[in-house]
C-alpha cells in the first residue's frame, strides 16, 4: 500500500487550508469537544460556505448534489477540518443519513431529504440510544404503532446530540414488540417540529450542552417517512453506524493536541520551565506521537479500502477503537505533563493552553462511548474479523 497522496490530492489539501485560513476568525483555536454546539452562527455560516464549494457532500454521487469525490479526498477533508477544529461539517446529515438513504430510501425520500443536506440547509440528529438501551441498542423500547397512514410514536431517546438544534431526526422504534429484539424495529424520519416532541437539555461533565433527552408523546410520523421495509430497520441502522465509524477525526484531533502541547513546552522551556526537557516527558510525548501516527495510518487504510470498492467493516471498528482510546491517552498525558496547572479551566487566566487538556480529558470519555462503545467494537472485531463467537 502506498500512503503517498497524489498531486491532485495534495492540491486539494492546500486549497482547503487556504480556505480555512481565510474563513476562520483570526487566531482561531476552536473547541476540543464538539465543533458544532459552541458558536452555532459560525457553524451555519461555515456550513453554507462549504456547501457552496461542494465540499459538504463531496463524497456523494453527482446525481444527489455531490462531487463523487474519492474516499481519499474525503479523508483529507475530514482530517484537516478536525485538525483545525473547524466548524461546519454535517456529520449526521452528510456523512450518516445521506449515504444510508441512497441505499435504502425511496426515490421520493431521496428527492425530498437529500438536496437540503447538500445545500447545508437542514440539521439532523440521531434517535438511537435510550435510557435502558445504550450499547445493547436492539433492546430499545420506543414504540411506533402502525396506524395505516402514519405511525404513532411513544417513548424517549437519550444522549441525542444536537437535538436542540435539529430540524429532523432519524429514529429507531419498535414496530413489532413480539418479534426477536433485532427484528421488529423500523427506521423512521421524524420532523422535530411535530406535536408531541419535547427536547430536554443534558449538560455534560465538561459543562457544555450537546446532549439531550427527547420525549415522544403520541407523535404522528407519516408512513412515507418509513425507510425501507417495516420491521427491517435494524439493517438500515447498522449500515448507518458503519458510515459513522469510518472517520479519521480522533487521530487528527490527537495530533493537534500534541502539536499544541509541544509548542507550549518549547516556549515554556525558554522561560525556565525545566520539566519540558525531562526525559520522562520526552518519552511520553514520543509514545503518544507514535500512537497518533498509527491511528492516522489505520484510518488511511479504511479510506484506501473504500477507494478500492471494499467494505471496511471490522477495519472501521479497529480505527474507531484505537483512535478514540489514543485521544484519551493523549489528553491524560497532557495533564500529567502540565501538572496541577493542567486542571485549570479556560476561565482561569493561569490555565496553560486555555485549559484545553482539561477540556479534552473530560470530553475524551465520550469518545469511547459514542458511535458504539469500545466493548461493542471489540466484539465486532472478534466476530467479523477473527471469526470468534460473540461475547
Amino acid at each position: 500500500m502506498d500512503f503517498r497522496f497524489s498531486q491532485a490530492e495534495e492540491g486539494f489539501r492546500q486549497e482547503l487550508l487556504d480556505f480555512l485560513r481565510r474563513e476562520l476568525p483570526s487566531q482561531w483555536e476552536g473547541p476540543v469537544g464538539s465543533t458544532e454546539g459552541n458558536d452555532w452562527d459560525l457553524t451555519l455560516q461555515m456550513r453554507g460556505k462549504l456547501a457552496q464549494k461542494g465540499w459538504l457532500t463531496m463524497h456523494w454521487p453527482k446525481d444527489y448534489g455531490g462531487q463523487q469525490a474519492s474516499p481519499l479526498l474525503s479523508l483529507i477533508f475530514n482530517e484537516e477540518m478536525s485538525y483545525h477544529r473547524a466548524p461546519g461539517r454535517d456529520i449526521f446529515g452528510a456523512r450518516m443519513l445521506g449515504p444510508t438513504l441512497m441505499i435504502y430510501g425511496s426515490e421520493e425520500q431521496k428527492r425530498k431529504f437529500l438536496p437540503p443536506v447538500a445545500k447545508g440547509e437542514v440539521q439532523w440528529c440521531q434517535g438511537y440510544s435510550e435510557p435502558e438501551a445504550g450499547s445493547d441498542l436492539a433492546s430499545l423500547s420506543t414504540r411506533a404503532e402502525d396506524m395505516g397512514d402514519y405511525f404513532l410514536v411513544n417513548g424517549s431517546k437519550m444522549w441525542t446530540s444536537l437535538a436542540h438544534r435539529a430540524d429532523w431526526m432519524m429514529l429507531l422504534a419498535r414496530t413489532d414488540p413480539e418479534a426477536p429484539k433485532h427484528r421488529g424495529i423500523s427506521f423512521l424520519l421524524v420532523d422535530m417540529r411535530s406535536p408531541g416532541v419535547e427536547v430536554r437539555p443534558i449538560v455534560n461533565m465538561a459543562g457544555s450542552h450537546e446532549f439531550n433527552q427527547v420525549f415522544f408523546d403520541n407523535v404522528q410520523v407519516p408512513r412515507e417517512n418509513l425507510v425501507a421495509e417495516k420491521d427491517r430497520g435494524w439493517y438500515v441502522a447498522v449500515t448507518l453506524l458503519d458510515f459513522e465509524r469510518s472517520g479519521i477525526d480522533n487521530a487528527a484531533s490527537s495530533r493537534r493536541l500534541l502539536d499544541d502541547l509541544s509548542e507550549f513546552l518549547w516556549e515554556a522551556q525558554e522561560r525556565g520551565f525545566h520539566r519540558a526537557s525531562e526525559g520522562w516527558v520526552e518519552d511520553l510525548l514520543a509514545e503518544r506521537y507514535v500512537e497518533t501516527e498509527v491511528a492516522r495510518l489505520i484510518a488511511y487504510r479504511v479510506a484506501w479500502m473504500q477507494s478500492q470498492g471494499l467494505v471496511p467493516n471490522k477495519e472501521a471498528s479497529v480505527s474507531k477503537v484505537f483512535g478514540s482510546e489514543t485521544f484519551q491517552r493523549v489528553a491524560d498525558t497532557g495533564l500529567k505533563i502540565l501538572g496541577l496547572y493542567g486542571q485549570l479551566t479556560w476561565e482561569d487566566q493561569w490555565a496553560p493552553l486555555h485549559g484545553r487538556f482539561q477540556d479534552a480529558w473530560r470530553h475524551g470519555f465520550s469518545n469511547t462511548i459514542a458511535a458504539g462503545t469500545s466493548e461493542i467494537q471489540r466484539n465486532i472485531i472478534a466476530s467479523r474479523g477473527l471469526g470468534l463467537p460473540r461475547g
